[in-house]
């Protein structure tokens, strides 16, 4: 069983994202660590770009942050290879296909391969142009994470179709961030999914407190939360770890209620 996989067979996941370097890599460290000791089943790490299209202003200071510190693309490599030594659970990459792509696709997925990333989300890649990184995925054994939104109507069975990994449903229109309330018939959306995979389908995008992870737990396999854990780091610094771990309890302790 992939590690993946494992992830979503313990019940509902929680899935927490953290940008890496921001704001140095050794504070990613502890706060990824400290993610894993809350309960995290799966942990999200954003590589850096300069133009995070999907991301709101909390994730935006993160990669500013994390690049004016000076962090890169191979010093995330040699860091993960590092923290793979301590953490077990399934870690994904989130960037952005320019990242990717200006690094050698080849190259850049088979390094993720050699480190132990499990998997790679893109959010600005269009779904009928993920064949370009697909094939080195196939390769090397990376799952292409695909991100269903509310506007993929139509396309919502085909893109769940050819789901490898876990499907990451974004919860409403519009970029990152915490959101008072969630409007979208997300429940129709999964429906679609389960009629069209088996793949586990999580829900990112504005999900901040436990009350909202338990009810988008409810609805698919799984709650995404990233802007709320950037903000404690943004708040906290390098002494961010032990807020972290609290709040991801916290939060894993809601979806388990399920």
């Amino acid at each position: 069983m992939s590690r993946i996989k494992e992830a979503f067979s313990k019940g509902k996941a929680f899935i927490a994202f953290i940008t890496c370097g921001d704001p140095d890599l050794a504070t990613t460290r502890e706060a990824v660590c400290a993610a894993v000791e809350g309960g995290a089943d799966l942990i999200e790490l954003g590589i850096p770009f300069s133009d995070p299209t999907a991301e709101g202003p909390v994730i935006q200071g993160a990669n500013l942050r994390a690049l004016e510190g000076g962090v890169t693309t191979d010093k995330i490599f040699d860091f993960v290879r590092e923290l793979r030594k301590s953490v077990t659970v399934p870690m994904v990459f989130m960037t952005y296909a320019n990242v990717v792509y200006s690094y050698d696709a080849d190259k850049f997925i088979s390094t993720c391969a050699e480190i132990g990333i499990d998997g790679l989300i893109l959010p600005d890649l269009p779904f009928e142009e993920k064949d370009e990184f697909l094939d080195p995925c196939h390769k090397y054994g990376v799952d292409l994470i695909s991100l269903i939104a509310p506007t993929s109507e139509n396309r919502i069975a085909m893109i769940a179709k050819e789901a490898e990994g876990f499907l990451y449903i974004v919860s409403s229109l519009g970029v990152t961030g915490t959101r008072s309330e969630i409007k979208t018939d997300l429940d129709a959306i999964v429906r679609v999914v389960r009629e069209n995979t088996d793949i586990p389908c999580a829900i990112g995008f504005g999900i901040s407190t436990p009350e909202q992870a338990a009810k988008m737990a409810a609805v698919s396999d799984g709650a995404i939360v990233g802007s709320a854990i950037i903000k404690i780091l943004e708040k906290y610094g390098k002494d961010a770890a032990p807020h972290i771990r609290e709040y991801v309890k916290s939060m894993k302790d809601a979806v388990r209620t399920v």
